[in-house]
């Protein structure tokens, strides 16, 4: 598979990824076995790029990828995570010896002495325009327990705040064809300023995979039931905000536009790949068939100027109004 460079740090990622929110928790329930056999199909398919973070079934899916590295020593995956959500979300809670203790403990559930990079975990709007919180993350560089270090960010305002920062090295961010405000605002300033580009929520938490409908049921513990409405945490990560019926409808509309040989999940993979600036894109996987033909969307033809035009058009009529205010 295709990689890409994160410019400012050197680190090269594949162009798909793979999320790792779903092996930890808030997808429902994944069992051990299922979630190794998940990380291998997709290392086996060219898959160098795992993103994860220490709140992900508070450790669990950190310690699922040890576990499964450990025992490849021949593959060479660059693991990202991220740190900051398992205390109260406040400003000052974002300080160096919290960034210690925090970097001490996904350490050791990743079993390494130096993280590949971490991220900044949608803190406090605050954090990003705050100088002694770069300062510390350079202090966590210069101690060699990161090798660099990144933002996950809820806004493009946010987004284009960070990458200001002089050694800020990646900004992940929701990007998907029902998302598409960074596209104008944020991907152009990252490639100026070689800021890498990891594009999450690509399906829009499973809507562009076109298998869900108005009346599909999701368990209790799935965050597409309890945090529909925001009630957990923002509720741009569930559905990208989206309202589910709007969401549904358009999503069908959506795969309506696949071409020959394309699913539908694959045609929203592949329209992130083709976005100028985009590093890698990080879709999650259930299943080894799932992993495996995410990262397939990676070697499909380029899509067609006809099928873009459509697929802008879709978000104008039935989402922009939507997202674009908020996010």
């Amino acid at each position: 598979m295709d990689e890409r460079t994160f410019g400012r740090s050197g680190q090269h990622a594949s162009v798909v990824g793979l999320g790792t929110w779903q092996l930890g928790a808030d997808w429902g329930d994944v069992d051990d076995k299922e979630a190794l056999a998940v990380l291998e199909a997709a290392a086996e398919s060219g898959v160098t790029f795992f993103d994860t973070a220490d709140v992900y079934g508070d450790g669990r899916s950190e310690q699922t990828i040890a576990a499964f590295l450990s025992g490849r020593p021949d593959l060479h995956v660059l693991v990202a995570t991220k740190m900051g959500r398992r205390v109260e979300q406040i400003p000052e809670n974002y300080v160096l010896d919290n960034f210690r203790a925090w970097n001490d403990r996904s350490r050791r559930n990743l079993g390494v002495d130096r993280i590949d990079l971490v991220q900044l975990h949608c803190p406090p709007t605050p954090v990003y325009s705050t100088d002694e919180v770069f300062d510390a993350l350079d202090t966590l560089v210069e101690e060699e327990r990161i090798a660099a270090y990144g933002v996950s960010v809820e806004t493009c305002a946010e987004a284009l705040t960070a990458i200001a920062r002089p050694n800020v090295a990646s900004v992940q961010i929701i990007l998907n064809a029902f998302r598409m405000k960074p596209l104008r605002e944020v991907l152009p300033a990252a490639q100026e300023a070689g800021v890498g580009i990891i594009a999450r929520v690509p399906l829009a938490s499973g809507l562009l995979s076109g298998k869900y409908t108005k009346d599909t049921v999701f368990p209790e513990n799935d965050h597409r039931t309890y945090n529909r409405h925001g009630e957990s945490f923002d509720v741009g990560e569930t559905f990208s905000g989206v309202d589910y019926t709007t969401g549904v409808e358009a999503a069908a509309e959506f795969s309506a536009l696949a071409p020959e040989g394309y699913t539908p999940a694959q045609l929203a993979l592949r329209w992130i790949v083709q976005q100028p600036g985009v590093t890698t894109v990080i879709p999650g996987a259930r299943s080894p068939e799932q992993a495996r033909a995410n990262a397939a969307a990676a070697k499909l033809p380029p899509l067609t100027d006809e099928t873009l035009t459509a697929i802008r058009d879709l978000y104008d009529r039935r989402i922009k109004e939507q997202v674009e205010a908020r996010w």
